[in-house]
């Protein structure tokens, strides 16, 4: 093949938008022969939704400067944006600041009026947001859209617009904020964005959904987004982000077993790539579940990966320190989270697991410190989502001050709340408290009646721990030790390895005997128990009290 057979291909490809050939394609053109500036722009956009970053950075580095040969300043101060715009994504402040400085310059230096400045504003203006400073992003976002509406530039005023839509969300004012969210995803859905920008607002507006606890919105364009990212042959990032979002909604609504698969896909999808901080996200929801399910040493070591990847591994990590009895390391490390989190809807996101911990710790005054400033945030935001939790956890500490009849009003709101939000497992917890809550009042068949069917809820989704603790509060523990006593001490000591989640390779090598053994002893524990497999076994070891 030619190099301008690969060229024309490459193109073709683009035009096509099947990335991963485009890439492939022009890749091999500029190996030939130098590309010239507007097929490098290609190449750069390319290599960014395959996931190739550095490669993205060089072409458009090398179409800037083709661009400034030319004596295309406007041309080369875009490719200064993307290149500052993909490095803030990244995370890497310094080097974004420097290309925007350069952008500017080079339009300055020949006095252009042109579209351009209004991107140089938006990159501006996400400084401002990333630091923190949303009154200040507000300005050159407004500037950005007026600029984009003077020359005619959809992408630029949805991207004005989606910005001024995010520092009013971050500002307090959530109905303006989210009305101009709307109005950007019109710009969108009618294909007036290029497809990096379309990436980039869906990524953005979904984020802000929820942020701001907007279940509808997330779901709605969640599917919208996947339905996008599906018809994108090779995307890699805005791909991973999606998955990520569906895995979260998925988790909400008791799907574990299908929200497993999508964050293992988006771990693996994200992981191909270098900076981006979405597969911290992903790691971090494997940890969740596993934890939910009782596999902690898988959920530790996800929650490590989580933390590797620039993901606060908090408070899924303090849950998990509760579930294995450290209740006092658990309370600090929620302490030190809390106390540096600042943001309210960050903090609105923590407060519920501060609260639970709080009790574990018997620190109530803390937890109803907690459930007064949620309560505050709810009122703010008057989401459903937050509505719900702060109703569960005023009924929990309520319960935990010995007040079991004024528990059972807010427990009832939570669980009916849990109910139209579609999040079973959460409603099943509140039905946990609802049943403590009879029982302080002497109503024992309401609380066996609540007890049974949370518990039907937690074996559906195979939450082993809560099976557990509820089997515990039902007296059904009592006779653990008979049903376990046909265990030898050495298949005892292999369940409880397989219910923390460990592999027979490192069973035998924690128990220095060989793989073989590993499984013969699983399976005389299975027939002995009475179950087929380790997830079956895993809720035997906490419904019988040998973890």
């Amino acid at each position: 093949m030619t190099a301008a057979d690969a060229l024309d291909r490459g193109r073709a490809s683009f035009g096509r938008q099947a990335w991963g050939e485009a890439y492939a394609q022009l890749s091999a053109a500029d190996r030939r022969a130098a590309l010239d500036p507007l097929d490098l722009e290609r190449l750069a956009m390319a290599a960014h939704l395959v996931g190739r970053d550095s490669e993205s950075a060089d072409a458009y580095a090398r179409a800037h400067h083709g661009f400034l040969n030319r004596g295309d300043a406007p041309r080369a101060a875009r490719c200064a944006f993307w290149l500052a715009f993909h490095l803030l994504i990244a995370g890497e402040p310094a080097r974004s600041g420097g290309w925007l400085a350069r952008g500017q310059r080079v339009l300055d230096d020949g006095q252009h009026d042109c579209v351009e400045r209004g991107y140089l504003l938006v990159a501006l203006a996400l400084r401002h947001l990333f630091a923190g400073d949303a009154m200040a992003a507000h300005g050159p976002f407004d500037q950005a859209a007026r600029v984009g509406e003077r020359f005619g530039d959809p992408q630029l005023v949805a991207f004005g617009r989606l910005g001024l839509g995010e520092s009013l969300l971050r500002t307090g004012q959530a109905a303006q904020g989210v009305a101009l969210l709307d109005e950007v995803m019109v710009a969108v859905t009618t294909g007036q964005v290029s497809p990096v920008g379309v990436g980039i607002i869906y990524c953005a507006v979904l984020e802000d959904c929820q942020q701001i606890f907007d279940l509808r919105r997330a779901r709605e364009w969640t599917a919208a987004l996947h339905e996008w990212s599906a018809s994108q042959p090779g995307l890699v990032p805005y791909r991973g982000q999606c998955l990520v979002h569906r895995a979260e909604l998925m988790q909400l609504q008791g799907a574990w077993g299908d929200a497993m698969s999508e964050a293992q896909r988006a771990c693996d999808r994200l992981s191909q790539t270098v900076g981006r901080p979405w597969v911290g996200a992903a790691f971090y929801l494997r940890a969740d579940l596993h934890r939910l399910r009782g596999e902690f040493a898988k959920a530790e070591e996800a929650y490590r990966q989580a933390s590797q990847a620039g993901r606060e591994p908090q408070p899924g990590l303090a849950h998990l320190r509760v579930a294995q009895g450290r209740v006092e390391a658990a309370a600090t490390a929620i302490r030190r989270a809390a106390d540096e989190t600042r943001d309210r809807v960050a903090r609105a996101r923590l407060l519920p697991a501060y609260v639970e911990i709080m009790l574990a710790a018997s620190d109530v005054g803390a937890a109803r410190a907690a459930v007064g400033e949620m309560a505050s945030i709810a009122d703010e935001f008057d989401a459903p989502l937050l509505r719900a939790a702060t109703a569960h956890v005023t009924g929990a500490v309520l319960l935990a001050e010995g007040d079991p009849r004024a528990a059972l009003v807010p427990l009832r709101q939570a669980w009916t709340a849990w109910q139209r939000i579609e999040a079973p497992y959460e409603g099943a917890r509140a039905r946990v408290l609802i049943a403590l809550a009879c029982r302080g009042l002497g109503d024992e068949d309401a609380a066996r009646l609540e007890l049974g069917a949370a518990r039907w809820v937690f074996e559906r989704l195979g939450a082993a721990p809560d099976v557990a603790r509820v089997q515990g509060l039902t007296g059904q523990r009592k006779g653990a030790a008979k049903a376990a006593s046909g265990l030898t001490a050495r298949e005892v000591e292999v369940l409880r390895l397989v219910a923390a989640g460990h592999t027979n390779q490192k069973i035998a090598a924690t128990l220095a005997i060989s793989a073989h053994t590993v499984r013969r002893h699983l399976q005389n524990i299975f027939d002995k128990i009475g179950v087929s497999s380790r997830a079956a076994a895993t809720a035997f070891a906490f419904q019988h009290g040998l973890i």
